[in-house]
């Protein structure tokens, strides 16, 4: 591409399914519904123009298969899934760079399993399944990119629990966030490996189900060193960081308008792009950087203030694009003094 760059993406599908299946009780794509869908993801594909793109909500890798079809750009794309849970959704990833390795979490690693006050949160399997995949961007730098969708906000009630008590609500947000928050930890764990004493690029993708300053979020990033830190003692943390690419724009321009999900009048940011030190501007020894984000969002609307629903065959999400420059081999590393 043009100045060494790709295109990194996120798109949660919104039950993307073979028609006449059944995917949730009651709820079934007819053949025509199903054929606007692959025609709608094709044309946001087409927006996209995405190097890797990672979904959430796939079921069917032939679903898939047949709306990379439907873009012009995505077509000889390969794709790399990780099978949903029963009859629950998967994740996937498309891309147009070599596949050098692949690996599925379903399992919390022993080291990412919560306890409280020496007793153990007994939640030891994510949601949904997390897909690591090893590429090759150049013949000499390769990267993992990480696949994820954590658990939603959606109350999770116990069993016949009354849906109008506000109570028992109550009780349903807690517990997914209890998940939520146990998966971002599990999360964390997995990403270490990666991380850690190593100049290894890594990016994750994916909904994580809450906005850029939740902790549940930046349990997943890690958390910046404090300013006051000698360089020795930042250095560390910096190392095994991850970078919001919502925050990388929010430096380069003016305003603020990534929003990927509206729900009962609230506009949330969802989705998103992280990347590791390797691809951060303020790491004078980067290998790249984020220059640009978009966010594909003109499809959603409010429906509080609209009586409109949106269509069956769209995603109720918005989709993210980020932009990464990789260095010139024959450019001289910018020296910067600091990162934050």
């Amino acid at each position: 591409m043009e100045r060494n760059q790709f295109r990194v993406g996120t798109f949660n599908l919104n039950n993307l399914m073979l028609p006449d299946r059944e995917f949730y009780p009651g709820e079934i794509y007819s053949r025509e519904n199903y054929l606007k869908k692959l025609t709608w993801v094709g044309a946001q594909l087409d927006r996209m123009k995405s190097d890797i793109i990672g979904f959430q909500e796939v079921f069917h890798r032939g679903a898939l298969k047949e709306a990379l079809h439907r873009s012009e750009y995505h077509q000889n794309h390969e794709i790399v899934m990780a099978e949903g849970f029963g009859r629950g959704p998967g994740v996937a990833l498309a891309t147009r760079f070599p596949v050098l390795g692949q690996r599925v979490y379903d399992e919390f690693p022993p080291e990412g399993i919560l306890d409280l006050e020496g007793a153990e949160i007994p939640i030891r399997r994510f949601s949904h399944p997390v897909l690591a995949v090893d590429l090759a961007l150049t013949e000499a730098i390769h990267c993992t990119v990480f696949v994820v969708h954590l658990k939603s906000k959606r109350p999770m009630l116990a069993n016949g629990g009354d849906r109008s008590d506000p109570m028992e609500i109550a009780k349903g947000h807690a517990r997914s966030l209890i998940r939520r928050t146990a998966e971002a930890a599990a999360l964390r764990s997995l990403l270490m490996e990666g991380l850690r004493d190593r100049n290894y690029p890594v990016i994750v993708t994916g909904d994580v189900n809450d906005n850029h300053t939740a902790v549940t979020t930046q349990i997943v990033t890690g958390q910046p060193p404090w300013e006051c830190w000698p360089y020795r003692k930042k250095a560390p943390v910096w190392d095994v960081l991850l970078y919001q690419v919502k925050d990388i724009q929010a430096r380069l321009g003016y305003g603020d308008h990534y929003y990927t999900h509206i729900h009962n009048g609230h506009y949330d940011s969802l989705d998103h792009i992280m990347v590791s030190e390797e691809f951060s501007a303020q790491n004078r020894d980067r290998i790249g950087q984020v220059t640009y984000v978009s966010v594909l969002n003109d499809h959603l609307f409010d429906q509080t203030l609209l009586d409109e629903n949106i269509e069956p065959w769209q995603s109720d999400h918005g989709q993210v694009v980020a932009t990464i420059e990789l260095n010139s081999p024959q450019s001289a590393r910018p020296q910067l003094v600091e990162r934050g």
